[in-house]
């Protein structure tokens, strides 16, 4: 992926480093089971999050901008900087040709566990986006996770880990995010697990969108990007997650989508640019 020169965004907040004081909320058992019920069920864990809030947590919420010498210094930091500034730069062409006003995300990184204002963030849970701050939140350290336990190297696949995550943001700025919780409130676990599903799919799309719209601009993507990046929406899908997390598949449990989804819509963003064929929840297939 050909990021090296680009431009660096301002909305990057370092909290690298904060320890968190005093006891996690649900310590323990409790704590755990959350932390493999989101490696099982995928990357964002933002509904499993959300009940985690506690006055007895004092993690540092305040975070600096890393300056240029310090992420020439942090070529990963470096990186991820470099394409928060190009989801800013095409989500607001994006939503300029939609006659609306496109407002940048902070995204956050962070070592071992932070406070969001869906709760306790935890390095283990993944990568999430919180709409409630209008944040999304990263440790770094997720990236050796996806080399060496999901075996998705390569930095188009880290690229398309925090696309997906933007892609939640935009879902709050339309309020599709808010539509699925209120739906969610009212039905059954399987369906609101089937609305998850169509939730992260679109935001799958949403990252092909932004693959395809930043290449067409910057000639962004290189020989194997795109392998990349499908590997990666393979190794997180909810069927491969689950056999290999406990020998079973069970469908009416999925959050996140098969693998087979995962690829199949973030090929449709990228081949196609466009946010309306990402509609998920009118789409009579998955």
């Amino acid at each position: 992926m050909k990021w090296r020169g680009g431009r660096r965004s301002s909305n990057i907040e370092d909290r690298r480093g904060a320890k968190p004081r005093g006891a996690l909320v649900g310590g323990g058992l409790g704590t755990i089971i959350v932390i493999l019920a989101a490696l099982y069920f995928g990357i964002d864990p933002t509904f499993l999050i959300e009940g985690m809030q506690s006055s007895n947590v004092s993690t540092s919420s305040s975070g600096t901008m890393p300056t240029a010498e310090d992420l020439i210094n942090d070529p990963l930091a470096d990186m991820v900087s470099v394409v928060i500034a190009d989801t800013e730069d095409v989500w607001h062409e994006i939503f300029t040709d939609m006659g609306r006003r496109y407002e940048e995300p902070t995204l956050v990184m962070f070592t071992g566990a932070t406070r969001s204002a869906c709760g306790t963030g935890q390095a283990a849970m993944g990568p999430f986006y919180c709409p409630a701050d209008r944040k999304a939140y990263i440790d770094l350290s997720f990236y050796e996770d996806m080399r060496s336990q999901f075996r998705a190297p390569g930095d188009f696949a880290q690229a398309y880990v925090i696309a997906h995550e933007i892609g939640h943001h935009v879902q709050n700025l339309l309020g599709i995010s808010g539509e699925v919780r209120r739906a969610q409130s009212g039905a059954g676990k399987a369906d609101a697990n089937r609305l998850s599903v169509k939730l992260e799919l679109q935001a799958d799309c949403f990252a092909g969108v932004w693959a395809s719209r930043a290449d067409k601009a910057r000639g962004i993507i290189e020989a194997g990007d795109i392998d990349e990046a499908l590997n990666a929406a393979s190794a997180i899908g909810d069927d491969r997650l689950q056999k290999q997390g406990r020998g079973t598949v069970v469908p009416e449990s999925f959050t996140h989508g098969t693998s087979e989804q995962r690829q199949r819509w973030f090929g449709k963003g990228l081949r196609s640019g466009d946010p309306n064929s990402c509609d998920t929840f009118a789409a009579t297939s998955l």
